[in-house]
């Protein structure tokens, strides 16, 4: 059913849960596992100086965040892919999806509501209204 598994991460709870998610589906159809981080540059280029050293920090971050996703899908016995890019995070992620083939993205959300979402916005949304293929969004804990 699935070959090619999109897990877009950002490191946070909400990310961990749909990489358990994303790993335990790719094991089941003998999947690989593609693992994601998008660095957002457009959000940093207002800044002069230190943008530089700003990305580079960011761009470290994401290889943190996709290693903990290549670790769980090695230790799953799942094989893996993954990559660390610049640019707008959702259409990073759907541009990625179809260039690799993509049938499934798995997607955490941190569930935000009302005000929080209408002002921050949300990569896991504009990801579901806009992909071609089937987005399943795994929900933070209450934890959070």
């Amino acid at each position: 059913m699935y070959e090619h598994i999109l897990v877009p991460t950002d490191g946070s709870a909400a990310s961990e849960g749909a990489v358990d998610h994303a790993v335990d589906l790719a094991k089941q159809y003998d999947a690989t596992i593609h693992a994601l981080y998008v660095v957002d540059s457009g959000s940093y280029t207002s800044l002069e100086a230190g943008s530089d050293i700003v990305l580079e920090a960011l761009k470290d971050e994401g290889k943190t965040a996709v290693g903990l996703v290549v670790d769980a899908a090695e230790e799953a016995g799942v094989d893996v892919e993954s990559r660390v890019q610049t640019g707008t995070a959702h259409r990073a992620i759907l541009d990625y999806a179809e260039a690799e083939g993509c049938d499934l993205i798995v997607m955490g959300t941190h569930g935000r509501t009302g005000l929080n979402r209408y002002l921050l916005g949300s990569v896991t949304e504009r990801v579901v209204r806009s992909s071609d293929v089937p987005v399943l969004t795994v929900r933070a804990g209450e934890e959070e």
